[in-house]
């Protein structure tokens, strides 16, 4: 991904003030002075550095605030990541006005403000503002003949939305958001179903009955689409082991033989890699769709560890065939994970059963 100052830096921040001086007709000198001190901000910071100071510079009522937006909005320069600070000022002026009115319209001018670029994480302080309010017209928008409108619907709502903040209604009872996906799974649009299934995927956090109670609806009346949909939205589950995701996705319980893991050294140091054998013969009489996975079981600080799983294949194993697995597994640093001297552990995992348990070494020297 691009540095945040590729994104939203001096350039951008200096343009959308611009844009926005010439629809109010003043000098926005706060927002200007912003623009200049964006260097050692991360990218969220830097879009609410500069909605602050657009509220310092336009502390008009609501309906004088939006027009100023409409505006700026004529100009086709309005556009890209410059309108995330701006869509987070819309969401803050309508909440702090109050009344019913510039709530909705806030929202409605959020709508037109997403085409240019998503609105997903200024729509968070309306759903936190009034929830109920806010889905009834998220699920209105879900019949908009923009996709990305439409798309704002589900990817706003997300549970765990990357970058965004927590709406406690949504993640206490999810089944809110359950009218606006069954209303868009179908969608003509991959960009609307991908944020579908990714929202979908986030509920399995903490409701997995009801991803798997939407899933399997889905798939009984859905259309060509809905089986890669479902895949995408059940991937954390399988990787779980959740057998009734699995089941959901024709990976059940069958007669196999799992042989390993074995791997290639018992002590590693960081950056070198794994190689992690086993082999999986089908003992049945019928053919067997397997998912085979790999789990790392990693050492924490305190000694204790845990899983994290990774794919190694999808296939069908006709009667007595063999799958041979061979996987290259290596430890680097990442932002997402700290690795910790001691013993980690292998298992390899079959429709969501473990097998084996083999184990080695981090060595300590090489602790980042």
């Amino acid at each position: 991904m691009p540095f945040a100052d590729e994104l939203l830096g001096r350039q951008q921040a200096s343009a959308m003030t611009d844009l926005l001086e010439t629809a109010a007709a003043v000098r926005l000198t706060e927002t200007r002075s912003a623009a200049q001190q964006l260097d050692d901000l991360p990218l969220g910071a830097r879009s609410a550095h500069l909605a602050a100071s657009l509220a310092v510079d336009l502390p008009v009522p609501y309906p004088a605030f939006a027009a100023i937006v409409r505006r700026a909005l004529e100009s086709p320069s309005l556009t890209g990541w410059m309108i995330w600070p701006v869509s987070v000022a819309v969401s803050a002026a309508a909440i702090a006005d109050g009344g019913e009115e510039a709530f909705d319209d806030g929202m409605q001018l959020l709508a037109e403000l997403t085409p240019r670029l998503t609105c997903e994480w200024a729509v968070r302080a309306m759903l936190r503002a009034r929830l109920g309010r806010a889905l009834e017209i998220m699920l209105a928008w879900t019949r908009s003949s923009d996709e990305h409108v439409r798309r704002l619907a589900s990817e706003g709502t997300r549970p765990y939305l990357p970058w965004g903040t927590r709406v406690a209604g949504i993640t206490r009872d999810a089944r809110l958001t359950a009218p606006i996906l069954d209303a868009l799974y179908r969608d003509e649009s991959e960009y609307v179903r991908r944020s579908v299934a990714n929202h979908l995927n986030d509920i399995s956090r903490h409701d997995a009955g009801l991803v798997c109670e939407l899933a399997t609806a889905w798939l009984a009346e859905g259309d060509e689409h809905t089986p890669r949909l479902v895949r995408h939205a059940l991937r954390t589950l399988v990787k779980r082991g959740d057998q009734q995701a699995l089941g959901i996705l024709g990976f059940v319980a069958t007669d196999v033989a799992v042989d390993g893991p074995t791997l290639d050294r018992t002590s590693i140091t960081l950056g070198e890699e794994l190689l992690i054998c086993g082999a999986i013969r089908n003992t049945g009489q019928e053919p067997a769709k397997l998912v085979v996975d790999y789990i790392v079981h990693h050492v924490k600080a305190d000694g204790s560890r845990t899983p994290k799983t990774f794919k190694i294949s999808t296939t069908t194993l006709a009667p007595d065939e063999t799958l041979e697995i061979e996987k290259r597994h290596r430890i680097v640093p990442i932002t997402t994970r700290r690795y910790h001297p001691g013993v980690h552990a292998i298992e390899l995992q079959v429709n969501g059963v473990r097998f084996g348990f083999a184990e080695f070494e981090l060595l300590p020297d090489v602790v980042c």
